[in-house]
Formats: C-alpha cells, structure tokens, sequence
C-alpha cells in the first residue's frame, strides 16, 4: 500500500553545468528512485501485470542528473483483453494521474494484452531527444529556483 504522501519530490541538484551524453542511471528498481518505485508499485496493483518495464529515460533529455520526470513503460494485462488501444492508455494514465499532473513530464506507454506480448514480446524504442530545452537559456535559472 503506498503512503498518502506524494513521491514526487524535487531531486537535489549538484551540478548543472556538466554535460549529460555520458550520464546513464542504472535500470534496475531502486528505491532512492521514488517517482519510478511509484509507478512499478501503481501499475502493479491496478493492472497486476504478467509482464512490467519501467525504464526512468530521463537521462536521454536536456535535464539534470539524477532526474525522473521522462518514462518508457510497458505494460502486459489480461485487465486489456477487448480495450482499444486508447481505452488502455486512458487507464494507464488514470492511474498516473498524481505522477503526470506534478514530476512526470512525459510517459511513453506500450499496453498488451499477455496474447499480443507472447507474439511482439519487444520494448518500443524512444526517438532521440530534439532537446527543446537546450536553447532555452533561462533553464539554469529554473532549474536554480526548483531548487530553493
């Protein structure tokens, strides 16, 4: 059961001048990740899954180390068995809903049914970041008042 408290809590930034090409967080399931420990422990209960990937691709975009506001998740329900597919992505989102309204700047979603995924068992992959944010030179300034 997860607390009442909101997991989605402004991560410490130590450094935002250094480059982020080479940073790459581990993706096994960490509890010091509390925005990605959420979304494996909501996803889990409402869908009860026979297969779950949540992969934090945060470190792929123009934001600090450390970060979780990007997702890839998959997902692999018989609770999908006859829903469209943007029925499926509707309450992968519902369940999200804390998540996407506050830390979760983007969640990729692939949703399956246990048929489909015995028959396309792969992951999608994420395109490259167009970094939106990289010509936007007040981002060091928001990033310094997150942090106050």
């Amino acid at each position: 059961m997860l607390p009442s408290v909101s997991r989605c809590t402004r991560p410490i930034y130590l450094s935002v001048a250094r480059p982020l090409a080479h940073f790459r967080p581990p993706m096994d399931p960490d509890p010091n990740r509390p925005v990605e420990t959420t979304i494996r422990t909501k996803l889990t209960e409402k869908f009860k899954p026979d297969h779950l990937e949540v992969h934090n691709e945060s470190h792929m975009h123009a934001v600090p180390p450390g970060s979780e506001s990007h997702f890839r998740v998959l997902v692999v329900s018989s609770l999908f068995v006859g829903l469209p597919l943007i029925q499926r992505h509707r309450l992968v989102n519902e369940a999200l809903k804390e998540e996407l309204s506050s830390c979760v700047h983007a969640l990729a979603i692939q949703a399956k049914t246990p048929e489909q995924w015995g028959v396309d068992p792969a992951l999608g992959k994420s395109p490259p970041c167009m970094g939106g944010s990289k010509n936007d030179h007040t981002v060091e300034e928001k990033l310094k008042a997150g942090r106050e």
